[in-house]
């Protein structure tokens, strides 16, 4: 299988990568970084794909990063947005077979506690610019599917984490801090709300749900990939620290606080896994271990 990934470079799109070559796949990337290619740039799109000519395309690009959304939200919705409008002209001319939309939990945006786990059937409430973006982009991917029989299926990712994960994101951030720390022989880490409970799954076993969706979803489907389980932030850290080669005294620090909206988030990834038989596979004590050791590395 051909594929071609936008958004090739970054976190997700690395480790989507990798498994995909690991499967036998032949891949393409296009970014900004490795290639160049900005996705609000309609003709560079139309030309890479009439280039690739993939059998799948796996759409990742994307302005992720919520503060940065509040503060240009602008920017935001022109690449999430109008780049994916972009993205799904340009595999329609291609003849791209299947197209993967990497929508997000975020999307679902305030949920109550009487909501949980999330499912797909939970009403989208989308409280910030990004959210918002990726909603409105899935809805384009689904006029696409239903205007003209374009095969799209989008995946509502939960907070994945694992090595090589930016430290703006709160499990890798706090990681960073901690080897750091190490290496100044100091203890303590200043740290944001702890109180926060997500649903984190390891971007290993979540790239391996791109591929499965890809092979075996349902046409103009929309599934979660999540683990099931939510976890505080305090767990994470809790977690990091338990493989950390010092002491570690967490101290709450006004610069890390976000205001959080919703308390609680968990999904529900039954849809997934009755149409690929997907679930997760990747211990989370493994996965902080591993984050905390690219940690280690990148602060040396």
């Amino acid at each position: 299988m051909r594929a071609f990934i936008t958004g090739g470079s970054g976190f997700l799109g690395r480790n989507l990568r990798h498994h995909l070559e690991s499967m036998g796949d032949e891949v393409v990337i296009a970014d900004r970084t490795s290639t160049g290619l900005d996705i609000t740039n309609r003709h560079g799109v139309m030309h890479a794909f009439e280039a690739a000519k993939p059998d799948v395309v796996y759409h990742l690009a994307a302005q992720s990063h919520v503060p940065t959304a509040w503060d240009d939200p602008v920017s935001t919705i022109r690449c999430n947005v109008e780049g994916t409008l972009n993205v799904l002209d340009a595999a329609d001319l291609a003849g791209v077979q299947r197209l993967v939309i990497a929508s997000s939990a975020a999307v679902y945006g305030s949920i109550a506690a009487a909501e949980l786990p999330v499912d797909e059937s939970t009403e989208a409430r989308p409280n910030n610019p990004y959210a918002a973006s990726k909603l409105a982009a899935e809805a384009l991917a689904m006029q696409s599917f239903h205007g003209r029989g374009q095969d799209v299926i989008r995946l509502r990712v939960f907070n994945s984490v694992g090595p090589g994960q930016r430290p703006d994101f709160v499990c890798s951030g706090i990681a960073r801090r901690i080897a750091d720390a190490e290496r100044a022989n100091r203890s303590e880490i200043r740290v944001g709300r702890l109180d926060v409970r997500r649903d984190f799954s390891d971007v290993r076993d979540v790239v391996r749900a791109y591929r499965l969706a890809a092979v075996a979803g349902v046409p103009g489907a929309v599934y979660n990939v999540c683990s099931g389980t939510d976890r505080s932030v305090e767990e994470v850290a809790v977690g990091l620290a338990q493989h950390s080669t010092h002491e570690v005294n967490f101290v709450v620090d006004a610069d890390h606080l976000r205001p959080a909206d919703t308390p609680v988030v968990r999904g529900n990834a039954a849809a997934l896994n009755a149409a690929t038989g997907w679930r997760p596979e990747i211990p989370f004590e493994t996965t902080l271990k591993d984050v905390l050791d690219d940690a280690r590395g990148l602060s040396q």
